[in-house]
Parts: structure tokens; C-alpha cells; sequence
């Protein structure tokens, strides 16, 4: 449906939604969104003009359906998906992708290190219905046969440019981190935890020189101006545990953030910023309020955060717990964990996992936010429960098949989907039964109590 709508700007130097939204010009993108988020379009214009909420729509990815992060709309969340250096079929992650718009990721990334990148890339854009991000410097990589002192600043750029025209939506680039920031980082318990940032310290190290990406900043916003491609700027200085948690080096890094995020905006570029990482739960506030000073509001985009280091196999709960606090105190876009964080590569089923997870996670924040009409399936959940309507039940919960499938267990045949009971409580000890058996037998009573109260 975007090909016409795309068409109609062909002509212009600058396709961003934030170019658009500056000159108060409503896109077909933004109108989408205002429909789907029960909000006026005006809003999400405002709201694009101000930098706080961000459409990430290349202009190729034409099957793409508009979603918006911000914190004016609900909680998003992100999965991710990709191939390793020892696991890379193009069918695997074309099901991780699959899997992960069947149970609600609003958008995806694409993180392959291993395999035919471009090809496993274009597989899954070309399935794709929701928004496409990558780490360019995992392309780079492997560009440069995995020798990251190859890097140079037009390798960088070519493979911007080619992802961007492949249809990638919004690029994480890891430009904040500085060589001034290393003294920091090496008082840290665990250092750096992000790949992207270990690589960047390499090369930084080796040459003596500042970041490339950060050097060549303004060449990259010209290519994100081109394709309204979005960037996500990376906090390659992420806590990798508690211990590290609110750091100088993670601070020093989002003030740089900061100052990207402003010169991306007065480009015309829309822009996120990436948080951490492993955070205590009473960090969080604290967190979420300095990345918006320092970041002029832009969209906040956290990967959890952890609030333990000891959940493993169990990450994607921990880290729930710290996405919804988050959520709730003004992150717009949640990146999911899932069983598999800090053990090996997810497969389709830990995907799922993760995020249902994070699915519940940003559902909570949304109802603790007040979001519009946030509530409304959690009342017809109440009502079903309450009726007994166990398929309506089924139908309202995040996973139906999982919902379906416990209650199946024990009561598999038709005729218990119009039982009053489950096989917790049985048709003897039901409370909902019993209270409307109450209300039936003595209801004047109940009446007379009221009156007498």
C-alpha cells in the first residue's frame, strides 16, 4: 500500500517522516498510525515534529505496515533474530521472523554474523510487514573478512547505503562511544559488553584515532535522509551487570548520544536512543529520566533491563520485570530477551518465549500509563472468566494456543468448554460459581445490607 504514497514524493531531496512533520504535512504513514492508536493524526505529526516519536519506514520496504515509537502511543517491542558464525539458515530465520510478528513483535531485528548476510537480509524484508533494523557493523565484519583493523570509513558507508537501499528501516550505530571514554570503562567489572563497541575499541586502540562512525556522522545522516532510514543510536558502554550499572562510562556515553540525537534532528533524521543493558530495579527511574535530558526526548529503546545477573535460562523474566518498570516510566520501545540470553543462538521457540514475555512486560506499563483504551481487553478477559466463556477466554489472551493448550490437558473434550469449571477447583470449589450461586440464593439479603450500610 506504500508504493503510491511513496511515488507522490519522488521528487523530494529529504523522504523522512521528520521532514514532513516539520512543515506540518500529515503522511499517509502518520494517518495509519493515528487510526491504529485510536489517537488524532495531528498528534503523531506534533509529535514526529518534536523529535519524541519516530516512524521507521524506509521508503524501499514497501510492504512494511507504519508503526510508531514513542511514548504517545504504546509500548513497542523489538525482537531479535539472525544467523551466527556456526548456526546461519536462511529458512530459520525467515521462521524466527515468522514467528515473531505471529506473537506480536512490533519490530525486528536482524542481527546475522554468519552465512550469506545480504541474502538472509533480503529474505527476510521481503516476508516482512513490520519495520527491519540491523548493526551495519556486523556486515562490515564480515566485509572486511572479520579483520576489524580493515575498517575504513568508505567500507562503512557503502555497506550503509546498501542496506539501505535493501529496505532496513532503522540502522543502531555505535558512534557515541569515544577514545576518551576508555579510562572509564577499564575500571569496570566486565568492560565492554557490546559487540559492536568491543570492535569499535579495537580499532580505536589499534589506530589511535576517534570513532569512525562519530567522524563520519554527517555522511550517514545524508544516506539515513535518502531511504528515511532511522537510526538507533547504540550505547555501545551498556552495564553488562549490576555492578557496572550507572556508570561514568555509560553516562558519558548517552551526553554524546545527546548531541548526535540533535544533530540527527535538525538533519531531518529521526532518531532513538538505545539503553541499557543490566540495571537494579530501583535504577531504572533514574535512567529513563537522565536519557531524556540529555536526549531532548527522543524515543528511549532498552534492551530489558536486567534487574539480576544470576536468571540465566530464565533471562527473559528478569528482564521483563525491568522492561515493564521501564516502560512505565516513559521507555517507548522494549528490545526482548529470551531463555537463551547469555547461553547460545534462540531458536523459533525461545523467540516465542521472549516475547510474550515482553508482550506482557509492555501490556502492564501501557495500563499503569493509562494508555487509551488499554484496559479494554483485560475487562472482556474479566467478563469471559466470569461467564465461563472459556473459547472467548482463549481468544483474549496474549497466546491463545498456549491458553488453549493448558486448559486442553486435563479437559480436552468439547463439552468442558461450556463447563463452569476448570480442573484446578473442579465443579465443587469454583469461587466464581459459588459467589453467583450467593447472589442467586441471596440476593434480597445482600440488597437489605446495602440499604442498612
Amino acid at each position: 500500500m506504500r508504493t503510491q504514497w511513496i511515488q507522490k514524493r519522488e521528487n523530494d531531496t529529504i523522504k523522512t517522516q521528520l521532514y514532513y512533520a516539520k512543515k506540518s504535512i500529515i503522511t499517509e504513514e502518520m494517518q495509519y498510525i493515528a487510526n491504529i492508536e485510536n489517537i488524532s493524526a495531528q498528534v503523531v505529526c506534533d509529535e514526529v515534529a518534536k523529535g519524541r516519536l519516530i516512524i521507521p519506514a524506509n521508503i524501499n520496504h514497501k510492504n512494511l505496515q507504519p508503526m510508531g515509537i514513542g511514548v504517545a502511543l504504546r509500548t513497542k517491542i523489538n525482537s531479535n533474530i539472525g544467523s551466527s558464525q556456526i548456526i546461519h539458515s536462511i529458512d530459520e530465520e525467515v521462521q524466527k521472523l515468522k514467528t515473531s510478528i505471529k506473537y506480536g513483535a512490533d519490530t525486528v531485528m536482524d542481527l546475522s554474523t554468519g552465512g550469506d548476510l545480504d541474502k538472509i537480509r533480503t529474505a527476510i524484508i521481503q516476508e516482512s510487514s513490520v519495520p527491519i533494523g540491523t548493526v551495519p557493523m556486523y556486515q562490515i565484519l564480515h566485509d572486511v573478512n572479520n579483520d576489524i583493523l580493515k575498517l575504513d570509513i568508505d567500507t562503512m558507508l557503502g555497506v550503509l547505503r546498501k542496506q539501505a537501499e535493501q529496505g532496513v528501516s532503522y540502522f543502531t550505530i555505535h558512534c557515541g562511544f569515544l577514545l576518551r571514554h576508555l579510562p572509564a570503562v577499564s575500571k569496570r567489572k566486565m568492560g565492554i559488553v557490546s559487540r559492536g563497541g568491543s570492535l569499535m575499541a579495537s580499532w580505536m586502540l589499534h589506530y589511535h584515532k576517534e570513532n569512525p562512525f562519530y567522524e563520519a556522522f554527517d555522511e550517514i545522516l545524508k544516506i539515513c535522509q535518502k531511504y528515511d532510514v532511522s537510526l538507533s543510536l547504540g550505547d555501545s558502554l551498556r552495564p553488562g551487570c549490576l555492578a557496572d550499572a550507572s556508570d561514568e562510562a555509560q553516562f558519558s556515553e548517552l551526553q554524546i548520544l545527546g548531541e548526535l540525537a540533535k544533530r540527527a534532528y535538525n538533519a531531518d533524521v529521526q532518531v532513538m536512543i538505545e539503553g541499557p543493558g543490566h540495571i537494579p530495579l530501583n535504577q531504572i527511574e533514574r535512567n529513563v529520566k537522565l536519557q531524556k535530558e540529555y536526549c531532548n526526548q527522543a524515543p528511549f529503546y532498552v534492551l530489558g533491563p536486567l534487574v539480576t545477573d544470576i536468571a540465566a535460562g530464565y533471562d527473559h523474566i528478569a528482564s521483563a520485570i525491568g522492561a515493564c518498570v521501564a516502560a512505565w516510566k516513559g521507555v517507548a520501545m522494549l528490545c526482548y530477551v529470551t531463555p537463551k540470553e547469555h547461553l547460545g543462538l534462540p531458536n523459533a521457540k525461545d523467540v516465542r518465549e521472549g516475547i510474550l514475555a515482553y508482550k506482557i512486560a509492555a501490556h502492564a506499563a501501557d495500563i499503569a500509563r493509562g494508555r487509551i483504551k488499554a484496559r479494554e481487553r483485560d475487562d472482556a478477559m474479566s467478563d469471559a472468566r466470569y461467564s465461563f466463556d472459556w473459547n472467548r477466554q482463549f481468544e483474549l489472551a496474549l497466546d491463545p494456543e498456549r491458553a488453549r493448550e493448558y486448559h486442553d490437558e486435563a479437559l480436552p473434550q468439547e463439552v468442558f468448554k461450556e463447563a463452569e469449571f476448570c480442573s484446578m477447583c473442579g465443579p465443587k470449589f469454583c469461587s466464581y460459581k459459588i459467589t453467583q450461586d450467593i447472589f442467586k440464593q441471596y440476593g434480597n439479603r445482600v440488597e437489605n445490607l446495602e440499604r442498612q450500610s
